[in-house]
């Protein structure tokens, strides 16, 4: 049996989290694959200059944005251009009222500076709590279900690159929009 790399082992580790009892039905599997193909043809401007990625999961979409495509660096107001970024997706997700997202955002370990202090951000978690939340509120005032949209602020948490360089820093910035199944 050959060896998983760290990305792989995390990557199946978050598959089999989201994924419920049992199997997926191959009905399922089309529709979240379509949804698949769809994002990556509507996205692709954003794919290509590497400002998103979209993967494929099981049971799931996940679709992470780099922050600096979203929100102005220490600030968590989404300015109109990441706004028409995120729209373009709406129109791909709204539609699926059966699907659940999921919104995470991230930092990098650099802390808290003290113009955000003073605005009461304390932390890198609330921080990125303050990213996921005016995301899923975006995502919600575009037509998805309120109650299908979730958001959590995990800070510095589950980095995907070093936080030794600049370039490692900035792949941790991100936030990930993970569409799961509804498992019925």
């Amino acid at each position: 049996m050959s060896r998983l790399k760290f990305p792989q082992c995390a990557a199946m580790t978050f598959t089999a989290m989201l994924l419920l009892a049992g199997c997926v039905s191959q009905q399922k599997y089309d529709a979240l694959d379509a949804e698949y193909q769809q994002l990556n043809r509507t996205m692709s401007a954003e794919v290509a200059a590497n400002q998103m990625h979209i993967t494929r999961l099981q049971n799931a979409i996940k679709v992470t944005v780099n922050s600096e495509l979203l929100f102005p660096s220490g600030d968590w107001q989404m300015p109109v251009e990441a706004q028409q970024t995120i729209g373009k997706i709406v129109p791909i997700l709204a539609p699926m009222q059966q699907t659940k997202i999921i919104v995470n955002g991230y930092t990098d370990n650099v802390p808290i500076g003290p113009g955000l202090m003073r605005e009461g951000i304390t932390s890198n978690v609330v921080l990125s709590q303050k990213r996921a939340d005016n995301v899923m509120q975006f995502l919600i005032s575009q037509g998805v279900k309120p109650s299908l949209v979730s958001a959590r602020g995990l800070g510095e948490a589950d980095p995907v690159a070093s936080n030794d360089t600049a370039e490692g820093r900035e792949q941790n910035r991100r936030v990930e929009l993970t569409l799961a199944g509804s498992g019925n």
